[in-house]
């Protein structure tokens, strides 16, 4: 491996796969073989090593890896200095932000953060938890949680501060939560040192470029379709966009081509409008990326 290649860190575990597959649709092609640390990837310039996402920021600050796949929280939680390269709005199980929440069993007195006043609170985040706790003025006994939080309470602990993206797993042991901690999302980070070397912070931002332009286009579909220049206007006022749509001259000086970008959501309803005006030719067509 020459001093110019990239080590880049994906986080083993639950978000694994869903990076590998938005690697893949960036056209990156992570590959896992069993009891190997070290994914391979179709790009010399770059190698990939498994980590969790609890360590990343610290070994990529430490420059053991130049860049890595980790969430916001737990860039928080070590304190790590790193740099941050872009967001990428994925996780798991959707695309939304995952949440730190402060929850107590459901028939817990507890109502609000102050009375947690002298309690037992579990976690992994134990960072988060106790500036969290100091925020509000709140002094309690803050244990890490080695896993299986959810089911703590009430007899290991008097509360749990544990990350969620559907509140499911809450509901089903029991559990409301009292307030959030932190919102987070997934973040594409360097170490100071690699983004400041020319080659390296170039490949970050292709890579950083392609993983946006993936998400973007994510529940977007292209649409074109032909239609006579006196219904052009109608055709417009139907059809949202991006942009403005593109508009170009056909053979017949009568009649236009329009291009256009659109949640995919909205084609059902859309495509009879268009066709009751008198568009012809309609295509629906994917899109993979969508770079701005």
């Amino acid at each position: 491996m020459s001093n110019s290649t990239l080590k880049l860190g994906i986080p083993a575990g639950s978000l694994q796969e869903a990076t590998a597959e938005l690697f893949r649709k960036a056209g990156y092609n992570i590959k896992f073989a069993s009891r190997s640390y070290y994914p391979s990837i179709d790009d010399d310039e770059i190698e990939c090593l498994l980590i969790r996402a609890q360590e990343m920021a610290r070994y990529v600050e430490q420059g053991i890896l130049d860049a890595g796949i980790t969430g916001h929280d737990w860039v928080k939680e070590t304190g790590a200095d790193v740099h941050e390269v872009c967001e990428l709005m994925f996780s798991k199980v959707s695309r939304r932000p995952v949440r730190w929440v402060l929850c107590v069993p459901d028939d817990s007195p507890v109502q609000s953060v102050k009375d947690l006043e002298g309690k037992h609170i579990a976690t992994e985040a134990v960072g988060l938890t106790k500036s969290f706790l100091a925020e509000h003025g709140v002094s309690a006994e803050v244990e890490f949680s080695w896993g299986a939080t959810e089911v703590k309470p009430p007899r290991l602990a008097d509360a749990i501060v544990e990350v969620t993206e559907t509140g499911s797993s809450l509901r089903a042991n029991n559990l409301r939560i009292v307030a959030e901690v932190l919102q987070s999302t997934t973040r594409l980070i360097a170490n100071q040192a690699a983004w400041r070397d020319d080659s390296k912070r170039q490949k970050l931002e292709n890579i950083a470029l392609m993983l946006e332009s993936c998400l973007a286009a994510e529940g977007k579909v292209g649409l074109m379709l032909n239609v006579h220049r006196t219904d052009l206007s109608q055709v417009l006022d139907v059809l949202p966009a991006l942009q403005k749509p593109t508009v170009s001259s056909l053979s017949d000086p009568d009649w236009v081509a329009v291009n256009t970008i659109l949640d995919e959501s909205t084609v059902r309803s859309i495509i009879p409008q268009l066709k009751e005006i008198g568009a012809t030719g309609i295509v629906e067509f994917p899109i993979s990326k969508i770079i701005d």
